[in-house]
């Protein structure tokens, strides 16, 4: 056989006494959802070639046809007129085939020195380095969007929950910045899970390495990798880097779920806290009057999802033996469902951010029940001397004489007050009030307007930076 493809495009049939059943084609074929690997693919096969032609083991005029018949390839594919063979099992192999067909021998000269083993392990690591960096992206507008909503309302004040029950009053914009953190971790997750990720893997071959004198840093290099993978074994077999950005993903996932809870409560009737732009629910094929929060419902539900393929790449790993086995085909279909799903869950909450609208007379009638300032007040007595617990306590009887009266502590005359500590005076009235709680919290990381206010700024100039 002249061609190391047989005419059905199988790349080792000499080996072997039959051919692969149909069946076993379609279950172990991966072309269908690895060929959008396809670009990186080019981009990884060029600079290998490259690297053959400066160190002498393919000619000039190879390199130049592999340049010529990628070009061809990937117009094709730009412009959906690619034929993806199932025969072919692979992104890889079709791309290889086509590239064979359009430039011959030099075509089948480009696997010289690789497998596919490293050849596909380099592919994962450019698409998640690209996925990575397009993902730290929208992390970035999305809490440039919070930031906004934030800023709107520095001075807005609700009741803040431990145990779901009113605890303090608060800033709205100082509930927002919470999560605001919580996604400036996860890009830094992001950025430090891509620092595995851009190790170049090429050049392990198979598993031992190659006898050809390659030059590993050469392609590093060209293709933008950090360093190169340093042992070979571990190379081609080593999945960490897809784990460890599903986990960051999980991660993410989870903080978006936690805030699509607090969206969903919010928006119900009975809290009424805020709207969410109408592009972004959908009503009842029933009840005429209703207004769903689908989107903030769908993202809760996919954080499973996103949750199951760290699961799932876990599992696929834990009973691995080096090198290489068949069982890695299987990391492709969570991995990239997980950044498609992270991707699209990121894109429409940057938008979705922009269409909350606050109600902020709801949110301070709810500040006003569940005596939201008691914990001012027993403040308030230690400041004047009285030791914390025995403040804690006498607060506490307050607190009781309110709930039997059905009043709040700034409704009690000063006598009333005067009854549980000696200590009170007639400007205890200023800390019992939501406006004198959330400024009393004025330091780094309180509640007080002025310091959500410092905080944005101080996050707007680190995602300028």
């Amino acid at each position: 056989m002249t061609d190391q493809f047989s005419k059905k495009g199988e790349a080792w049939s000499a080996r072997f006494s039959e051919p692969v059943s149909d069946l076993v084609k379609r279950y172990t074929a991966s072309v269908f959802f690895d060929n959008r690997l396809a670009q990186v693919d080019i981009q990884g096969s060029l600079a290998h070639a490259e690297m053959l032609a400066h160190q002498g083991i393919i000619s000039a005029a190879d390199y130049a046809d592999i340049q010529r018949g990628m070009a061809q390839i990937k117009g094709e594919i730009d412009a959906g007129k690619f034929e993806w063979l199932l025969d072919l099992e692979d992104v890889h192999l079709n791309i290889e085939k086509r590239l064979t067909e359009l430039v011959g021998d030099a075509g089948k000269r480009l696997h010289t020195g690789r497998s596919r083993n490293d050849q596909v392990a380099t592919d994962i690591r450019l698409y998640m380095r690209g996925a990575v960096d397009d993902i730290i992206g929208l992390l970035r507008e999305l809490r440039g969007a919070l930031l906004d909503l934030a800023e709107q309302h520095a001075d807005t004040i609700l009741p803040g929950f431990t145990h779901m029950q009113v605890a303090q009053p608060i800033t709205f914009g100082h509930h927002v910045l919470a999560y605001v953190e919580m996604f400036g971790r996860d890009a830094e997750r992001m950025a430090d899970a891509r620092k595995r990720i851009n190790r170049l893997p090429l050049g392990a071959a198979a598993l031992a390495g190659t006898t050809f004198p390659i030059d590993r840093l050469r392609v590093a290099r060209t293709l933008g990798f950090d360093d190169v993978c340093r042992n070979s074994l571990d190379a081609v077999s080593d999945r960490d880097f897809a784990i460890e950005f599903c986990a960051a993903a999980a991660l993410v996932m989870t903080h978006i779920s936690r805030m699509s809870e607090e969206l969903v409560i919010w928006m119900s009737p009975r809290v009424g806290f805020i709207d969410i732009a109408d592009r972004f629910c959908t009503g009842s094929s029933i009840m005429p009057q209703k207004k769903n929060p689908d989107v903030p419902e769908l993202a809760r539900g996919k954080t499973g999802r996103v949750n199951g393929h760290l699961v799932s790449l876990l599992t696929l790993m834990k009973g691995q033996p080096l090198a290489y086995n068949k069982d890695n085909q299987e990391d492709k279909e969570p991995l990239f469902d997980t950044v498609d799903t992270l991707t699209d869950t990121l894109r429409i909450f940057a938008d979705m951010a922009r269409g909350i609208s606050v109600k902020p007379d709801a949110m301070r009638a709810a500040a006003l029940q569940g005596y939201a300032t008691a914990t001012d007040l027993a403040d308030y007595l230690v400041k004047k001397g009285l030791p914390f617990r025995d403040a804690h306590e006498a607060v506490a009887h307050a607190v009781r004489t309110c709930v039997d009266k059905g009043c709040d502590l700034a409704d009690l005359s000063l006598d009333e007050l005067r009854a549980f500590s000696s200590l009170v005076g007639e400007d205890v009235f200023e800390v019992l009030t939501l406006e004198g709680s959330v400024a009393a919290r004025d330091h780094i990381g309180g509640t007080a307007p002025n310091q959500v206010r410092a905080a944005i700024a101080h996050i707007r100039n680190e995602l300028k930076n």
